[in-house]
């Protein structure tokens, strides 16, 4: 048993080195992308990729519409409308916005508990009822998944998530951050950035978007093929209004 022992300790220990190895390969070749960023505008995003290939794979063709547009040439009323709606800490937070966290955690808990109680009810007839969940990433965390990492809600997923949101934090400026986002985001079936947005629901460039045009766009983000249905609803005039009377308190980075 000693003799076994032995080589099978040393087998598992070079195992571990090298997985090590592989780990620490990886992070460094996610960190000098980033680097990268400082001064290289990221051609696209893993989700972008993920989006045409589902596009083609399904409708046999790939609809897209991008422009990327430096900082100077997005309005600011669009960076104050979306840092309001989706990350009001976001010039003070070091990359995640643990209070928010908690928050969405206590609320998708409650939820799922509700969710669970409707499913007991002899209307329900046994039917699961899909919570309906919310999310705490703050603009950098959304930034680092759609640049690098897949949609899968795995733990391994979410901490290279968190991990890749540090190096974004440490790396670039916020300002550089807030750009590259608002340049890569989703904003519909195949329209992804600020410049395609504005042009797309309102005939005018991304440096020309007014405070209700912004919040209306900040609206939109986080269920973009749902919203880009009916850009003008009720809901999206109101939650724009909402986002409108918050974004003067607002600090741009």
């Amino acid at each position: 048993m000693r003799g076994l022992a032995g080589p099978l300790g040393r087998h598992l220990v070079r195992l571990l080195l090298l997985v090590g190895v592989c780990v620490l390969a990886l992070q460094l070749s996610f960190a000098a992308r980033v680097l990268a960023m400082r001064w290289l505008d990221p051609a696209s995003t893993t989700f972008q990729r993920s989006e045409a290939w589902r596009m083609l794979s399904t409708h046999g063709r790939i609809e897209w519409s991008q422009q990327w547009v430096d900082a100077e040439r997005i309005s600011v009323h669009l960076k104050r409308a979306v840092i309001a709606s989706e990350d009001a800490a976001f010039v003070s937070h070091t990359g995640v916005d643990w209070a928010s966290l908690e928050k969405a955690w206590d609320r998708n808990q409650r939820a799922e508990a509700r969710a669970e109680a409707r499913a007991q009810q002899p209307t329900a007839g046994g039917r699961k009822v899909e919570p309906k969940v919310v999310g705490g990433s703050t603009i950098t965390q959304q930034l680092a998944k759609n640049l690098f990492l897949s949609g899968e809600r795995t733990v391994l997923r979410k901490a290279q998530e968190f991990a890749i949101t540090l190096m974004l934090e440490g790396l670039l400026p916020k300002r550089r951050i807030l750009e590259i986002y608002l340049n890569s985001v989703e904003w519909g079936e195949g329209l992804f950035g600020a410049q395609a947005a504005a042009r797309h629901y309102f005939r005018i460039d991304a440096q020309r978007l007014g405070v209700d045009q912004a919040a209306r766009l900040a609206v939109m983000l986080p269920a973009p093929k749902r919203f880009e249905k009916r850009p003008a609803s009720d809901y999206v005039i109101s939650r724009g209004a909402t986002i409108a009377a918050r974004m003067g308190a607002v600090e741009l980075p």
